[in-house]
């Protein structure tokens, strides 16, 4: 950041904060259903403006970057998907109003973005410190393919999750929704509402699910400033792609395979650092490759099960 790069950076988080402005306070500023349609044409919006500063990095950068960039934001993009399907089940079992959905996910994106950049640097440290670090990442990915792979999608359970039991004993939770107020005073008492509780649970659960794309981006770039865009842009279209896919999710049935292939790649492609460099190109065309057959398939079982 010290060596003429700070200008990117400082344009980039300007540029973020402009967006989450406008977002919350000009064009969701009441709490409403968001259409389908409006959130496909969001999507469109958020992922034509990553590939403009793709186009940006490319020029000011190079060739190499701008293929890192659009690795990472791809692995990150598809990874976010793996959110939006948990996001989905959370909601359900608060039974959260639609139309209060996207200001949860406002500022669940908000720690999101925290969060991210704080395991993004501590890992890049790591790494520069500790090379063997390397390892231990590329382990960790190929087991949470794995995992993500035989798992089953379980029921959330808001009461085990350690963060919101601890806020629980902390500040007393009403027993019902105030419309979209996450705190309320009830006879001279403050009281969290429920809609407070969906914020931490979804705070934890993008805590979880950074633990495992933050090693993954890793595996394909060690510039900070590659890795922080392509996971911000990743995370600020995660609530337009969120109610875009939320009436369709259960079209996408390989979608989850082809996630845990990507995870399983990327941990190999760590795993053989030391030994052969993958080129960024063939990484892209792997990852490209894997989310096309998944979503191909998908697709197609889908159109099959309506024949039936």
């Amino acid at each position: 950041m010290a060596d003429g790069n700070l200008w990117y950076w400082v344009g980039f988080n300007a540029f973020v904060l402009l967006m989450l402005v406008l977002d919350l306070g000009v064009f969701h500023r009441k709490s409403r259903e968001i259409k389908i349609r409006e959130a496909l044409i969001w999507t469109g919006i958020w992922i034509t403006l990553a590939l403009l500063f793709n186009l940006g990095i490319y020029h000011f950068q190079g060739k190499e970057k701008a293929l890192e960039f659009l690795t990472g934001y791809l692995i990150e993009k598809s990874l976010s998907v793996d959110n939006i399907f948990v996001f989905i089940l959370i909601f359900s079992y608060f039974n959260v109003p639609v139309a209060y959905q996207h200001k949860v996910l406002f500022w669940g994106i908000i720690g999101a973005l925290v969060m991210r950049a704080v395991f993004i640097f501590a890992g890049l440290a790591l790494i520069e410190q500790f090379n063997w670090v390397i390892y231990i990442f590329a382990a960790f990915l190929v087991f949470t393919g794995i995992k993500i792979f035989f798992r089953s999608d379980k029921k959330i359970r808001p009461d085990k999750n350690p963060v919101v039991r601890l806020f629980i004993k902390i500040l007393p939770v009403a027993d019902k929704l105030y419309g979209n107020r996450f705190f309320i005073k009830l006879k001279s008492k403050y009281y969290a509402t429920p809609l407070f509780i969906v914020v931490l649970t979804v705070e934890f659960t993008d805590l979880v699910f950074a633990v495992d794309s933050i090693p993954a981006i890793l595996a394909i770039s060690s510039d900070p400033f590659i890795v922080y865009t392509s996971n911000v842009f990743a995370i600020l279209g995660l609530r337009a792609l969120y109610f875009a896919l939320a009436g369709m999710h259960r079209s996408f049935q390989y979608l989850k395979a082809g996630l845990a292939f990507i995870l399983i790649f990327v941990g190999i492609k760590m795993f053989l650092t030391d030994i052969y460099h993958i080129p960024i190109y063939a990484s892209l065309i792997v990852i490209s490759g894997i989310l096309a057959t998944a979503v191909i398939a998908s697709v197609v079982k889908s159109k099959e099960g309506k024949l039936k």
